[in-house]
């Protein structure tokens, strides 16, 4: 009787324990799917990566614009005549042409104002229609990123794929914090170089093999590392240039890295995105056969 009650109590605990490893999957599946479609929503939103439509680079001095041929900038949707933009050294300033009379500066008839760029949490906006754009700076470079609700990139968007969840695919990754962070080049697809902040490395293994990643620093006072990475699914199964993942700060001398929310970058939607390229060191030598497949309707 005593071998029969030893054997019931380990059958117990074994189901308990499976029920439990069953249960923490299903929520785990939950969270990932979760995380899906918020990602698709913000991508489908009317101002996401999916409305993007043009990127026109400035020059010093005087660019006219609007859907007139004889504008420096020409923009199909726009008035013939929107206005002007004068860079100067660094500071940008948009005039409205008086007969552009739908068009608004941040939601608000105005006859002009000084551009606040993209590294601001709210770069000012010029819209007309179903069309906006505002200012963008890479490098020493000044550029209008031109958005569309009405794109068709957006109105025809064929939908995400991706590997099956697996629950073997978070992984917990040893920290080793730089002191002081390092400051690397990454290179863009327009072959601009930036200058980011690495502030360590994540080293993990997976199917008996060891990595390491350097993750970045996008903005002073983060509260998430950004890493952009390819591996050998890259040009194949997913996008050729890279996938991007967030993961939150480092605890314990632990990082968290969930390639099940590995996702495209705006360049898989859009050629007209200025996307960053992966260091060598965030090439990865294995398959990683988790988060965003290659998207069917973009480019590569």
């Amino acid at each position: 009787m005593r071998y029969l009650g030893i054997v019931l109590m380990t059958a117990m605990l074994t189901t308990g324990a499976a029920a439990a490893t069953g249960s923490d999957d299903a929520a785990y599946r939950k969270e990932i799917e979760t995380w899906q479609a918020k990602r698709v929503e913000r991508l489908k939103s009317p101002n996401g990566w999916l409305s993007l439509v043009g990127l026109e680079w400035l020059k010093e001095g005087t660019n006219t614009i609007g859907s007139a041929k004889d504008n420096a900038i020409v923009i199909a949707k726009a008035p013939p005549h929107l206005g002007n933009i004068v860079l100067d050294r660094g500071k940008a300033t948009f005039s409205l042409d008086p007969r552009a009379t739908e068009a608004k500066i941040d939601g608000e008839k105005k006859p002009g104002a000084e551009l606040a760029d993209d590294s601001h949490e709210k770069p000012t906006t010029v819209s007309f229609g179903t069309v906006n754009f505002y200012l963008i700076k890479r490098d020493d470079k000044f550029g209008l990123r031109i958005k569309d609700s009405a794109a068709d990139t957006r109105v025809h968007f064929a939908g995400i794929d991706r590997f099956d969840i697996d629950p073997s695919w978070r992984v917990e990754a040893k920290w080793e914090a730089y002191d002081p962070p390092h400051q690397i080049e990454e290179a863009n697809i327009l072959g601009q170089i930036d200058k980011v902040t690495v502030p360590g490395a994540a080293t993990f293994e997976h199917a008996g093999r060891t990595y390491k990643v350097e993750p970045m620093l996008e903005n002073p006072g983060d509260t998430e590392l950004f890493l952009v990475f390819a591996d050998r699914t890259s040009g194949k199964e997913t996008y050729g240039a890279a996938r991007f993942l967030y993961a939150a700060m480092p605890k314990d001398g632990k990082l968290i890295l969930d390639f099940n929310k590995a996702y495209n970058p705006p360049c898989a939607f859009t050629p007209f995105a200025t996307c960053p390229l992966p260091t060598q060191q965030n090439r990865l030598d294995m398959r990683v056969t988790a988060g965003e497949k290659k998207y069917r309707g973009g480019h590569d």
